[in-house]
């Protein structure tokens, strides 16, 4: 009776497994179902998330961020192209502490694998970065990195960065799923890309306008040429974020560049500076008429303002004030921090713009001086036509009528009180037709102004020196100072820079010229052997000797890494 019992229990059981078998599958099925359904949830959360953000830099973070977590990656990144189409110009990461970039280095630039991604535009998914024959390394301090994932971002057909994602955590391997949300939330991306892109244009061009306005108001108002240039070199800077804002104007009778007016980093170090017209940023940008950009203003060599004058800046634009080159009247200079993006073409536009707006400034204010200056000079002429016509007539006819009394006079000392008196009137009359003649007579004729001078000994001293000597004015050098003081100081400028030419074996000279209306003040610096004990010293003699006939004196000193400090002082006249 028991053999028979064995075969149905048996049967039993074998339907039993089956069912289990079934339900497994069914309970895997639906927990890929729940899971597919969780990240649909999660790419579009990602989505939105991404949609909703209007500033660029936030934009691109959290799609860094959204990514990481998509892929569950450890490490994200987002390269942005730069202009040059084969580099990467910004790089934002996520897993990295800061402190870990710091040790690592610079961001990368687009070498290696991240290359391969900038040449071929396409999704590349690796199980081993180092197996690829594009790959060469990481630098000192980087943490280990094997799976990769890489994902372009278009904006409007056009690639804007690619998506970095590695080190899938539990060391499984990035899939062909992953690389599909990753690609969906590329797509979105590069839309909220462009939204913030068009957001932070429009905001930008509101800036230019309400500084442009702001700016009209000023020289409707009758503002000087100095405060509109001002207004426009710190609007400039803010907007388009650079460091250090410099404008420049020609120099009268010179080739010559003077930094007018410098607010930002170290603006004290460059302003008053004289830079050459020929082979310099600023004058290239004069004698062209549009605009020219350099990407590293500390090591480009048409920058002439010092050893440290550019230190921890990089990108720089220099605008020219007006279009037509025959009549710009100057340059605006804008200059970034190192490590910034160099200048586009979107942010000259605008300046250009803008130099118009001291181009008119500057017209405003010389219209302004011309008619002032017409008013005095007809003021003038009014004075003196009344002084010949009225005084002058009557003092003479006064001496004409006591001339003709004296000869009634028999008393001996009264008349010769009244000849006295008729030298008098005709002493008054000479003083008079003097001054006639003064008011009439133009200022400012018969030779160039202090400034001009003084660049132009340091120009013709420049072939003899082997090098151009950098130039640094400050004051009312050319309405405060006398003629007299002027030629003195022209005549030490040349000595002080013939005997470095002579003695110093130097490579670099300075000068340096200030008037704060009490004192002149003229430093001439050299980095060369320094002051010789033997030797002749009939020049240094010379320069003392004139600082004294004007109540100055002569400063000579040494400087510890070697050269020659010259420092020549005299009192100005008070007005």
């Amino acid at each position: 009776m028991g053999g028979p019992e064995e075969p149905r229990e048996a049967r039993v059981r074998l339907p039993q497994l089956r069912l289990d078998e079934l339900l497994e599958e069914l309970q895997a099925r639906l927990d890929a179902a729940r899971g597919t359904r969780d990240r649909v949830h999660s790419l579009l959360e990602a989505v939105l998330s991404v949609g909703r953000e209007l500033d660029l830099e936030q934009a691109l973070h959290s799609i860094v961020e959204a990514a990481a977590v998509l892929v569950d990656a450890e490490y994200a990144a987002l390269g942005v192209i730069g202009p040059d189409g084969r580099r990467l110009s910004a790089f934002h990461t996520v897993g990295v502490s800061g402190e870990q970039i710091a040790r690592i280095g610079p961001f990368p630039e687009g070498h290696g694998i991240l290359g391969e991604l900038i040449r071929h535009p396409e999704p590349l998914r690796l199980a081993k970065i180092s197996e690829h024959e594009a790959s060469y390394g990481f630098p000192p301090n980087h943490p280990p990195m094997n799976t990769f994932l890489g994902v372009p971002i278009r904006v409007r057909d056009q690639v804007f960065g690619n998506l970095y994602l590695t080190e899938k955590r539990g060391a499984a391997q990035f899939d062909e799923e992953d690389v599909s949300v990753t690609s969906t939330l590329a797509v979105a991306a590069g839309v909220a890309i462009d939204n913030a892109r068009l957001y932070e244009e429009s905001r930008l061009r509101e800036r230019w306008l309400r500084a442009n306005a702001e700016i009209t108001h000023t020289l409707m108002s009758g503002g000087e040429q100095g405060e509109v240039l001002r207004l426009i070199a710190d609007r400039a800077r803010e907007i388009t974020g650079a460091a250090l804002a410099v404008v420049a104007v020609p120099m009268a009778d010179t080739d010559s560049l003077v930094l007018e007016l410098a607010v930002g980093t170290d603006a004290d170090a460059h302003r008053g500076l004289v830079v050459p017209g020929k082979d310099s940023l600023i004058g290239e940008a004069f004698a062209a008429g549009t605009p020219v950009t350099s990407g590293d203003v500390s090591h480009d060599e048409r920058m002439s303002s010092g050893p440290d004058g550019f230190a921890g800046l990089g990108p720089a634009v220099a605008v020219p004030i007006g279009t037509d080159p025959g009549a710009v009247r100057g340059v605006v200079l804008l200059v970034r921090a190192r490590g910034r993006a160099v200048f586009s073409g979107k942010e000259i536009e605008p300046l250009k713009g803008f130099a118009a707006q001291a181009a008119v400034a500057i017209e405003l204010a010389e219209r302004r001086a011309d008619a002032e200056q017409v008013a005095v000079l007809q003021d003038r002429d009014r004075i003196a036509r009344d002084l010949h016509d009225l005084a002058i007539q009557r003092l003479f006819a006064a001496g004409m009528t006591l001339q003709s009394a004296g000869r009634f006079i028999d008393h001996p000392e009264a008349s010769e009180r009244v000849v006295r008196a008729v030298d008098d009137l005709d002493e008054t009359i000479k003083i008079i037709r003097s001054t006639i003649f003064g008011l009439r007579a133009r200022e400012g004729v018969g030779g160039a102004g202090l400034r001009a001078r003084a660049v132009r000994i340091v120009g013709e001293a420049a072939p003899v020196l082997g090098f151009a000597p950098s130039v640094r004015m400050e004051g009312l050098l050319d309405t405060r100072v006398p003629r007299e003081i002027a030629d003195h100081v022209v005549a030490v400028l040349s000595e002080a820079l013939t005997n470095i030419a002579r003695h110093a074996r130097a490579q670099r000279a300075d000068v340096v010229l200030t008037e704060d209306s009490h004192q002149l003040r003229l430093t001439v610096s050299d980095n060369g052997v320094g002051i010789r004990s033997e030797g002749r010293r009939s020049g240094l003699r010379n320069m003392a000797e004139r600082a004294e006939q004007l109540g100055g004196e002569l400063e000579l000193s040494g400087l510890p890494e070697g050269g020659t400090v010259l420092v020549w002082r005299v009192p100005v006249p008070a007005e």
